[in-house]
């Protein structure tokens, strides 16, 4: 089953590609979508990532959580659900 993670403190350059591949090594990604402002189309500084299993996003937060993309600490946790 899929397992989606939040991923916050985002630099404004990450684009979707960029995010799926920093998790990609971590294991398979399904989606990375960086979350953008419907007027000025800029990024938002979050977005989300869907791993293919459980074991996939647990290895992906652990390796990834307060680590460095482009320049900027990360933060990575899991995605609540919406209400």
């Amino acid at each position: 089953m899929n397992k989606k993670l939040f991923v916050g403190s985002l630099p404004w350059s990450v684009s979707d590609e960029s995010l799926k591949s920093a998790f990609a090594p971590f294991g398979g990604v399904v989606s990375a979508k960086v979350v953008k402002d419907r007027v000025s189309g800029r990024s938002r500084g979050f977005g989300f990532v869907e791993m293919e299993t459980e074991a996939d996003a647990q290895n992906a937060l652990q390796g990834l959580n307060e680590s460095e993309l482009n320049g900027r600490k990360i933060t990575v946790s899991e995605a609540k659900p919406k209400d």
